[in-house]
């Protein structure tokens, strides 16, 4: 189990950033690509208020997902500790643990959710204009979501065994199925918002059989049934870290419900649609900052369970550096050229009706001015993602917490109540900068504190 785990305490930072920061890059990039294309079908085939559709559904699917997420990188904090540490027992029991604490908690809040799916469709946001769309698509997707827990889960560990290349192949074939299954069931079948839902429900399933596929044939950890068994020491550490990611991906998914309803309060339905638009740009132009992050935590964390502390302190320092002159580049193109980038997502056929043609033209005079305010302060945010995810790395959890919770919890969910009441719509677009700089701010203090006090070797 060692000879792959073992490379993060003796390669060069630079190279094992590179190793594990472009397979989790390419990864992200190809899974937002799905959820870009996706989104470019449905706005183009049935319309911008598909888009909202989709939009309203996020939350509770991505909040479920995360679950797996959550329990994926809680438990990777833990188990690259373990394998830095050379106690492989340890990481099988944590990887065992895992599975069972995705497959329970995942399962549980899929059948709440499939209970209650039309109160908490209208919670979301939906509005009469689209809300049997949102329906449609919700049911289906969620029948799945479990799967997606399991894949959120499982890549995590996959990349703290150092294979990251397989972690990659695991986000790129439930991509390219989507986008290849959205085009034989919208275009080919016309089943409209159900072949969306059902091209996504397939994704899901595809990356689900290679996970279990890498764990029975490649994986080197070769799990025993006592290995299920929950364990209480366990069960407390990974939750502990696991809640970190939970709890900043629950603020996400509360803060879209949030702005779904200051959407449809000061604007309407489209003003949803346009912020679908940028939520699915803000995950896309960012995956390169995404992947270093991604890369930056097992080698973090295996450095700090190996108490190399020099090598921790180079790993923070070089991921700020490269992260940093990629959002850079980011910050430039979405600036030069935000028209282009919403052109895509809209079509004006001759084919379509007046009302959805009306629609389409104010998306491309509205969402432009949006973007480029929601992504005005990239080329900071690197220091609030690595400050956060160093602390995850290394075990803290509370500070962890805290610090990720930052942007969305403490400054942009309050900016959110303030600013639109006061400004409309505007606000809504101004207070992401706002809160990306008060973040970096408050991170960047905590991560240079620690840096200097603990890390000595």
């Amino acid at each position: 189990m060692a000879k792959h785990s073992v490379s993060l305490g003796t390669e060069s930072i630079s190279k094992l950033l590179i190793q594990q920061a472009v397979p989790a890059s390419i990864g992200i990039l190809v899974m937002s690509l799905n959820m870009i294309v996706d989104t470019i079908f449905v706005g183009r085939w049935l319309g911008p208020l598909a888009i909202s559709a989709i939009t309203v559904v996020i939350p509770v699917t991505f909040f479920i997902g995360a679950i797996g997420l959550a329990v994926g990188i809680g438990g990777t904090s833990v188990l690259s500790r373990a394998l830095g540490a050379d106690d492989h027992d340890k990481a099988l029991k944590v990887f065992g643990n895992q599975i069972t604490l995705t497959l329970l908690s995942s399962g549980l809040l899929a059948c709440i959710g499939l209970i209650f799916q039309h109160q908490l469709i209208e919670f979301f946001g939906a509005d009469e204009s689209f809300k049997e769309l949102a329906l449609t698509y919700y049911r289906i997707v969620l029948y799945g979501i479990v799967m997606l827990a399991m894949c959120m889960m499982g890549n995590n560990v996959i990349r703290a065994e150092g294979k990251p290349k397989f972690a990659m192949y695991a986000m790129m074939l439930p991509a390219i199925g989507n986008i290849f299954m959205d085009w034989i069931l919208i275009k080919v079948f016309d089943m409209g918002m159900e072949g969306a839902a059902w091209a996504t429900f397939i994704s899901y399933a595809v990356c689900f059989a290679f996970i279990f596929w890498f764990f029975m044939v490649k994986s080197e950890l070769r799990l025993t049934l006592q290995s299920f068994f929950l364990n209480r020491n366990l069960v407390k550490e990974i939750n502990a870290l696991s809640f970190v990611t939970l709890a900043r991906q629950g603020t996400i998914a509360v803060l879209t419900v949030l702005l779904n309803n200051v959407l449809i309060t000061h604007g309407d339905a489209l003003d949803v649609a346009s912020y679908g638009i940028i939520s699915r740009m803000l995950m896309f132009a960012l995956f390169p900052v995404i992947g270093v992050n991604q890369g930056f935590l097992p080698i973090a964390g295996y450095n700090y369970g190996a108490r190399k502390f020099d090598r921790v302190r180079e790993s923070i320092n070089t991921s700020i550096k490269y992260s940093g002159a990629l959002a850079l580049l980011i910050f430039i193109i979405i600036m030069a050229f935000p028209s282009e980038i919403v052109s895509i997502f809209i079509s004006n056929s001759d084919g379509m009706d007046a009302a959805t043609l009306a629609n389409n033209a104010e998306i491309l005079e509205r969402t432009p001015t949006a973007l480029r305010w929601v992504f005005a302060a990239t080329p900071v945010i690197v220091i609030q993602l690595i400050g956060a995810s160093y602390f995850q790395a290394i075990g803290r959890a509370t500070p962890a917490l805290l610090l990720s919770l930052t942007k969305q919890g403490f400054f942009l969910i309050p900016l959110l109540f303030i600013l639109p009441p006061m400004i409309g719509i505007l606000g809504v677009w101004i207070a992401f900068p706002i809160a990306d700089v008060l973040s970096t701010l408050l991170t960047g203090y905590y991560l240079n504190k620690a840096v200097r006090s603990e890390l000595v070797s």
